[in-house]
């Protein structure tokens, strides 16, 4: 919601990935929230904890934004970490682009309807 937590977290280990596996000149990573309370803030202490004990970086990087009427036409894909902010995102989009939302871990292998939890 806020964009601090398990955004920038899941947007750092893509990042990372992306990298990695010689991917990051074929597609752009962003993280957004569907509340605009955090704005420019940094990532919350407790994500960057866990990003820094696994090596991801990019989250010092991250800064808590909320998505822009924008973001629907710029990505191809929009993931949300939870139902909540899924339905959020859905009042938000028009019909166009209502195939680009989907609950993150559904690209995760872990089943539909499953849920990133928030700490």
């Amino acid at each position: 919601m806020g964009n601090i937590c398990r955004s920038p977290l899941g947007a750092s280990v893509l990042q990372a990935q992306r990298t990695q596996r010689g991917l990051a000149d074929r597609f752009e990573v962003d993280s957004a929230g569907t509340h605009a309370g955090h704005h420019g803030e940094k990532a919350d202490q407790r994500a960057v904890a866990v990003a820094a004990a696994r090596g991801y970086q990019q989250i010092h990087r991250e800064r808590a934004r909320r998505i822009v009427a924008q973001d629907f036409e710029r990505f191809d894909l929009l993931l949300a970490m939870d139902r909540n902010n899924l339905t959020h995102l859905q009042q938000q989009c028009s019909l166009a682009f209502a195939h680009e939302l989907h609950l993150f871990l559904e690209f995760a292998g872990q089943g539909v309807g499953a849920e990133v939890p928030d700490p």
